[in-house]
């Protein structure tokens, strides 16, 4: 039996895991989903002062309180970018091993807004201050993103729209810092949006993928959508099962 945490990307709470759960579950294993503040059963925690610290702080309260040990941490997206390697830093005897779901680790000093393209950065900004009351990024176009998607079972989309929540700004503002504390630990990454050539091509010139040139790293790919909890949940259930 392993001990799993589950944190999830933008706009989701740890309903976003639930099949994955349930699978980790029954194969005998110990799974906490984690909704970060704002998010969730959690949203109306949300204020303009949530940042990555009080995301970061949920997490090392979780695995404190609850008493964790040997934590597998797995981090989708935004999670995965700055929240796992944040709390394996600073407390690193009691994680395993991280798995990053479509994502990978920035450099000390970067924040989350500054890795996507400087367009997308701007419309980002755009959106927070005319739809998000000036701290609040909200959800996608769901049912636009996921158009073409294959795979995806009954009501999973009904349950992203419905189940969303806008993700506070200041979450993807606030720089990351980290030490070395964390790349002591083994690391895999789960490649969905594109493949381990792409990766490889992307750490030879882009600064922010620089950490997953190091030793430690495993890949496995499940190509398809960002968000596989919900087009491919089986498979991810399976792969993560695998990791320990």
């Amino acid at each position: 039996m392993a001990t799993y945490v589950l944190l999830p990307g933008f706009w989701l709470g740890a309903w976003a895991w639930r099949p994955v759960v349930d699978d980790l579950r029954g194969r005998g294993h110990d799974v906490h989903a984690l909704s970060l503040t704002g998010t969730g059963e959690r949203a109306h925690l949300a204020r303009p002062d949530t940042d990555l610290e009080t995301h970061i702080a949920d997490v090392l309260n979780l695995i404190h309180y609850e008493d964790l040990r040997d934590v597998v941490l797995v981090g989708h997206s935004y999670a995965g970018a700055v929240v796992i390697p944040s709390v394996a830093d600073r407390m690193p005897e009691r994680i395993n091993r991280l798995v990053f779901i479509d994502s990978g680790p920035l450099p000390d000093g970067m924040s989350h807004s500054e890795f996507v393209p400087p367009e997308e950065r701007t419309r980002n900004a755009e959106l927070v201050r005319t739809e998000g009351d000036g701290w609040r990024l909200p959800p996608p176009p769901w049912r636009q993103l996921a158009s073409d998607v294959a795979g995806l079972p009954g009501g999973a989309l009904e349950r992203l729209v419905r189940l969303s929540a806008p993700q506070p700004w200041a979450t993807a503002t606030t720089p990351v810092r980290l030490t070395e504390a964390w790349e002591k630990l083994p690391r895999l990454y789960v490649l969905c949006s594109f493949p381990v050539e792409e990766v490889q091509k992307r750490i030879a010139t882009v600064p922010a993928f620089r950490h997953m040139a190091t030793e430690g790293w495993a890949y496995r790919e499940l190509l398809g959508w960002h968000w596989p909890m919900f087009d491919r949940p089986a498979e991810l259930a399976a792969i993560l099962h695998e990791a320990v």
